[in-house]
This record gives C-alpha cells, sequence and structure tokens, in this order.
C-alpha cells in the first residue's frame, strides 16, 4: 500500500510544471550583463538557466552555479558556487556575484532580462545574439 502511494506521488511531482523564470522566456538561452543600476557593467557576465530550478554562468574571472527554485516573477539564487580562479577583474565580479545573490524579481521582456530588488538595484541583461 505505502509502496503504491510512494510511487503515484512521485509520478504527480514529475507531472509538476516548472513555475520558474526558466519557463516564462528564459531557459535555454544565454543573457549577457549589460548594466547594472543603470550604468553599463565594465566586464562579461553570461548568464544561463540551463533546466528548470538552476542557473549557471560564467563572471568575468570565474564560472558560477546556484538553485533558482522560487516561482517567476520571484528570483533567488542560492547558495552560489563559484570557481575560485584570479584575475585582474575581480572587483567587479565580486561586485557582480553580490548583488547576483540578492535579486527577488525577475522579469523577461523579450531579449531582455531585468533582475532587481525593491530597494532599486538592478541587473540588466540582453539575450546573447546567437540564441
Amino acid at each position: 500500500m505505502w509502496r503504491a502511494l510512494f510511487l503515484c506521488s512521485l509520478m504527480l511531482s514529475a507531472c509538476a510544471a516548472d513555475e520558474t523564470v526558466f519557463s516564462y522566456g528564459a531557459g535555454e538561452r544565454t543573457w549577457e550583463l549589460q548594466a547594472v543600476n543603470g550604468a553599463p557593467f565594465p566586464a562579461k557576465v553570461a548568464l544561463m538557466f540551463p533546466r528548470p530550478g538552476r542557473i549557471e554562468g560564467q563572471g568575468p574571472c570565474n564560472r558560477f552555479s546556484a538553485a533558482q527554485r522560487v516561482p517567476y516573477p520571484w528570483f533567488e539564487a542560492g547558495p552560489l558556487i563559484v570557481t575560485r580562479l584570479s584575475c585582474p577583474d575581480q572587483q567587479a565580479e565580486a561586485q557582480f556575484l553580490d548583488l547576483l545573490s540578492r535579486m527577488e524579481l525577475a522579469r523577461v521582456d523579450g531579449d531582455r532580462l531585468i533582475l532587481s530588488v525593491w530597494d532599486g538595484d538592478e541587473l540588466v541583461f540582453i539575450l546573447r545574439p546567437d540564441d
């Protein structure tokens, strides 16, 4: 009896629709950081949503990944897993990773992805042209 109940609940959970930003236009695409709080960002950053519940990316120095399981339009990246290579853009990377870890909202608007927090911090990404 318990085995049948477990299998039924497992099958139902597999059928649940993904409600993260992945399913609202961000998934399986590469987003490039363009601006932080309205100013151009001085280093290259790429953000990807390779599958539901997951983010990955390349900062100015290191690769990063995290879970992202909250429903759209909410956003929560964490905990961040980051490789630890040194490079000249370490300060820009630290700034980006700090901001990314604090983002609360996501909005996909065509070829733009905007991550923001209530107090005004904002990361604006554009879709990589080859996506």
